[in-house]
């Protein structure tokens, strides 16, 4: 009996062993192969492209930087032609812009980081819970610790139906993604635990209409985008504008339609692949020495938004606003952030801070391409697996150690028989 019990904790040990190894080596990227077989832009660039053949696009906007300036772009169609001035709805990459304007108030003075939120609130407040809804502040927002679980996801508003106001949005959100609830309201206990949250920055939204005295879009256009030059960029859409829209698809190719969002903060930004560019040399020195922030935020609240404010597993992964999706030298990280929305809109943000290289990809009518093409530049550039890749690797992961698992015992039940016919 103890020698089947030693037998068996052996076998539970070996199998460990392995699910172990294969996670290590999932996460350092030992297993993954780089997209491009070669360290230049072309094999990167032929890689693009064989990623595109593959599998249906709508519309591509993609650009390359190295040390700050713009070394490549890449357009594609399906229909109405793209380039780096056409305009794009960008999902949730509107959060990292959104919270550039927010830290922006926060140099002011007119926000403070660690203060409830509640004390700037008139227009709405967060429903009582068991919870302590004054440990919610713009810091916990901005990084998702705030404990709300709405788990919003927005998918906007048909053309012609009227948009909620921020104050019914929050209440409930009529446009939630399906299968979520909508109310925005804290279910966790602020700061302990990350709670992915569209509602949050829809909160943020409100705070900042209330604190500046103007609509949100009319703050980030004057104090944010006209600075910066960012003459495309938008959080609501002009009807009369001139026909710069990339037009949206579904999955299937079939052209989408056009939705409208309440939740501009969390997921409204219309912007384009030159005026992106712009706002990634804004967290550079310039040519010409202009400052990291140009003078609408500070250089030292650039880099207040990439520290981190979020671990799993002891790695750092959210800043303020900011996804961290590797480290780099000096204890800094690629920076940036995603979007993705249905009908599929999926667009892609990476930048490493101390060398100026980085990658933009906006994108209509595939949900992950973006996502997916902007981790594995992230690979071929530094052999590190980003915040995102590695739960695109979870599958091959589950996979290798499965079969690993089953090769493993039968190996033991081969060699358990042969030492038995040995012995007789």
């Amino acid at each position: 009996m103890k020698k089947i019990v030693r037998s068996g904790l052996g076998t539970v040990f070996i199998l460990l062993l392995w699910a172990g190894g294969v996670f290590l080596a999932t996460l350092t990227g030992w297993l993954h192969t780089p997209i491009a077989n070669q360290n230049t832009t072309q094999s990167f660039m032929e890689a693009i492209d064989r990623e595109i053949d593959r599998q249906f696009v709508g519309n591509f906007a993609m650009a390359t930087l190295s040390n700050g300036v713009v070394d490549y772009e890449k357009f594609y169609s399906a229909g109405k032609p793209v380039d780096r001035h056409t305009v794009f709805q960008v999902a949730s990459l509107s959060k990292w812009i959104s919270a550039f304007g927010i830290m922006k108030l926060v140099e002011e003075g007119k926000l403070d980081l660690d203060r409830p939120v509640s004390t700037y609130l008139t227009r709405w407040q967060l429903p009582p819970t068991p919870f302590n809804n004054e440990a919610v502040t713009v810091r916990r927002l901005l990084s998702h610790m705030a404990g709300l679980t709405d788990g919003l996801g927005y998918s906007g508003f048909d053309p012609g139906t009227p948009v909620q106001s921020l104050e019914q949005s929050l209440t409930k959100a009529a446009d939630a993604d399906k299968g979520i609830n909508g109310a925005v309201s804290v279910g966790l206990e602020p700061g302990s635990a990350f709670t992915y949250s569209g509602g949050g920055y829809t909160l943020l939204q409100l705070l900042v209409e209330e604190v500046s005295g103007q609509s949100f879009a009319s703050y980030m256009k004057e104090s944010v985008f006209e600075p910066l030059t960012m003459r495309q960029s938008t959080y609501v859409w002009d009807e009369s504008s001139p026909d710069s829209l990339a037009e949206f698809y579904h999955s299937n190719g079939k052209k989408s339609t056009h939705y409208r969002f309440t939740a501009l903060a969390a997921t409204s930004l219309y912007t384009s692949l030159a005026d992106l560019e712009l706002f990634f040399q804004a967290h550079l020195p310039g040519k010409n020495n202009e400052p990291i922030g140009r003078n609408v935020v500070k250089p030292e609240t650039i880099k207040l938004m990439r520290t981190p404010h979020v671990r799993t597993m002891g790695f750092a992964i959210w800043g303020l606003g900011t996804v961290l999706f590797a480290p780099t030298a000096g204890n800094d990280f690629i920076i940036g952030h995603d979007g993705k929305s249905t009908p599929p809109i999926n667009t892609s943000t990476r930048l490493n801070p101390a060398t100026g290289d980085g990658i933009i990809i906006l994108e209509t009518g595939n949900p992950v391409v973006a996502t997916k093409l902007a981790s594995e530049w992230v690979f071929w550039k530094t052999g590190q697996v980003d915040t995102f890749l590695f739960p695109m690797l979870q599958n091959g992961l589950v996979s290798t150690i499965a079969i690993g698992s089953l090769v493993i015992m039968l190996a033991l039940f081969i060699v358990s028989r042969w030492r038995r016919l040995g012995m007789s």
